[in-house]
């Protein structure tokens, strides 16, 4: 416990610090563009506790899980087909790259068209963008395991689906968490920017409509909750990273020491 206390401190005072330099340095500012963060955290209080928690940022971070949880599962999937069908992949290759380099703002009016401003338009345009990390390091996770386990699961007549599931995956699941963790930080990005148009509702627009208002203590406020939010879910990712890699983290730490 002194252990985990000592180490948190020892990466945190940086943040502490630079906290405290923005307290102090603002306390005296009359700017209506850098208010003192004295009152921006007495807004914080007033509108995200509670009140703008639940009609705001809930429903923000229920899309978010919505939308992450379809990129994580077609990323995955798809990644592990073309990844295992190399003529497939090569075929669809051009087809990925094109549609990939295509910004995912540049995609919001196209998807307003087909599904509205709604819920289904936020939550496909998250999927969307969070899963091209996590697909194209799917595909360069399985591609990347090691021919000789291939070789062995030959020789042994071991079937598809359980060489699937107890090599390839635990062989290419590194790279796919690296994918994964690039796309839970595109998706909080496009949360905030499908929000922004459309319908009303969601920590996008509240940020968007606080500085349309010109109450930039409010809108001030809302870029903390999401700096929060973005803090809160990488470590929540890592926690699960540690849990489901526990070994791969074992190996580095004794390639390390060696």
């Amino acid at each position: 416990m002194i252990n985990a206390v000592k180490d948190v401190a020892s990466r945190g005072w940086l943040l502490v610090a630079l906290v405290l330099l923005w307290w102090f340095g603002t306390a005296s500012s009359e700017s209506l563009f850098f208010p003192p963060l004295a009152k921006i955290m007495a807004d914080f209080q007033d509108l995200w506790l509670f009140e703008h928690t639940l009609t705001d940022l809930l429903p923000s971070l229920g899309r978010l899980l919505l939308g992450y949880s379809i990129a994580v599962v077609g990323g995955v999937g798809i990644g592990l087909l073309l990844g295992l069908w190399r003529p497939f992949e090569e075929s669809v290759r051009p087809i990925l790259e094109f549609v990939r380099a295509i910004p995912g703002t540049a995609m919001v009016p196209i998807f307003m068209i087909f599904l509205g401003n709604g819920t289904e338009m936020r939550v496909a345009m998250i999927g969307m963008v969070a899963a091209w990390p996590i697909l194209l390091n799917t595909i360069d996770g399985v591609r990347a395991v090691e021919p000789t386990l291939n070789q062995v699961a030959g020789a042994f007549h071991i079937k598809r689906r359980m060489a699937i599931t107890h090599i390839v995956l635990p062989s290419a699941a590194p790279q796919i968490f690296a994918g994964a963790r690039v796309g839970l930080s595109i998706g909080i990005i496009a949360m905030v920017v499908v929000e922004m148009v459309g319908r009303p509702g969601g920590i996008g627009h509240f940020v968007l409509s606080s500085q349309r208002q010109f109450d930039l203590t409010a809108m001030w406020s809302g870029l903390i909750v999401l700096g929060i939010v973005g803090y809160v879910a990488n470590l929540l990712f890592k926690l699960v990273e540690k849990k489901v890699l526990w070994w791969h983290i074992n190996m580095q730490s004794r390639h390390k020491e060696a």
